[in-house]
């Protein structure tokens, strides 16, 4: 890192396993990038003194706390990240606006548009003041995922006609899998709709650059009850072989008209036997299309609709050049990139905007967007209705 760097004392609320891959894109972002202001790994906080001392010590914080309202306004602290459920996103971030904090905060933005809405007013009204916000959705930060929205801003696929978007995971197969926050719907908002669809969903608009303005879908849960933790997080009883019910879809189906005419299917399921972590994505226009998929996340399948018809077919694209999104800070050309690696690309996209002045990308206005959509698509399977409206922003230009 420079040696005129700044430091940027960063606060993250929450751990686990987002608090592990977020810390990893803090402390290894200054050592791969040249960042103006350098972050510094200050505090972490969690509900649960052990845990939180522990998380600390695993992945380099200098202290660490279990009350977030007086970290938020600490006069040493310069930024807010919050890896916490969606239930408590909307008081965090407001509170740590308010308090003057730069805020990066997990998707989805909130588990109800109301508290989207409430998070974006709050980002608008702070940013007057230049203090920025971002929704993480790290795998925008993909380095196949930013090279296909440059083909596609480039017209490489002409008029765009078809998108499918898939987030396909198995680990709630088992029935007896753990019920966790994650499967109640006062704590995540939804399930598998919000949890990995929220991704797909922000990935299709955000390589078209074209926002969903209509759905129909539907949601379903596939299994009702499960296993309480003996020790839950947020749940009530402890008592060994009890079972609590699932309040959240296993799995979404829904179709998506843009805004450009184009239409999109999308599915995402937390049960689909065999897919650990397959996020897909399909663009197909009048030139030529796309086609990523995240368990080969180094590539990008590239059709060439104008070449000659003799030699038309799919070409891979090893997506590890240095003149590829991110490259540069990295490896030679050839040696691949993993999952953690996008969160230090998006600490770096982060740190760069603030330092630059500029609103860091996806705003809270993106992430609300999101919020519309999923909320569209509850709407749709509650009501049987063939399509329901989104209200987009244009913001994924």
């Amino acid at each position: 890192m420079p040696e005129f760097s700044r430091p940027l004392r960063v606060a993250m609320i929450g751990h686990g396993f987002m608090g592990a891959a977020h810390s990893q894109g803090w402390r290894v972002a200054p050592r791969v990038f040249d960042l103006a202001s350098s972050p510094v790994m200050q505090v972490i906080v969690g509900r649960n003194s052990p845990a939180v001392a522990a998380a600390a010590a695993k992945w380099g914080w200098a202290e660490h706390s279990v009350d977030w309202r007086d970290v938020v306004e600490r006069d040493d602290i310069d930024v807010v990240d919050i890896v916490t459920p969606g239930n408590s996103h909307a008081e965090i971030a407001v509170a740590a606006l308010a308090a003057g904090k730069h805020v990066l905060c997990e998707k989805p933005l909130a588990n109800s548009v109301e508290e989207a809405i409430v998070m974006a007013d709050a980002s608008r009204c702070a940013a007057e003041r230049g203090i920025f916000s971002m929704v993480g959705f790290t795998y925008r930060r993909v380095p196949a995922i930013a090279f296909a929205r440059e083909l596609v801003r480039e017209g490489k696929l002409g008029d765009l006609r078809q998108v499918r978007a898939e987030y396909l995971q198995d680990w709630l197969v088992d029935p007896e899998a753990l019920l966790t926050w994650r499967m109640k719907k006062e704590f995540a908002g939804s399930g598998a709709l919000g949890d990995i669809g929220a991704h797909a969903i922000d990935l299709a608009q955000f390589v078209t650059g074209d926002p969903i303005e209509a759905v129909s879908g539907i949601l379903r849960t596939f299994v009702s009850e499960r296993p309480v933790l003996e020790a839950p997080h947020g749940l009530s009883g402890t008592a060994s072989g009890q079972r609590g019910e699932v309040t959240v879809d296993d799995l979404a189906l829904f179709t998506g008209r843009f805004r450009s005419g184009a239409l999109g299917s999308f599915e995402a399921s937390r049960m689909r036997t065999g897919r650990k972590n397959a996020l897909r994505l399909e663009i197909s226009g009048s030139l030529g299309s796309i086609s990523f998929d995240l368990e080969r996340q180094n590539s990008l399948q590239f059709y060439d609709a104008t070449a000659r018809s003799t030699t038309r077919g799919f070409t891979e694209i090893l997506v590890t050049e240095p003149g590829h999104p991110y490259l540069s800070g990295w490896w030679p050309a050839g040696h691949m990139l993993g999952y953690d690696h996008s969160f230090s690309n998006q600490v770096f996209d982060f740190v760069s905007a603030i330092d630059a002045g500029k609103q860091p990308r996806p705003s809270f206005d993106e992430g609300l967007q999101v919020q519309r959509v999923l909320a569209a698509v509850d709407e749709s399977s509650d009501s049987g209705s063939a399509w329901i409206s989104t209200i987009p922003v244009p913001a994924f230009a």
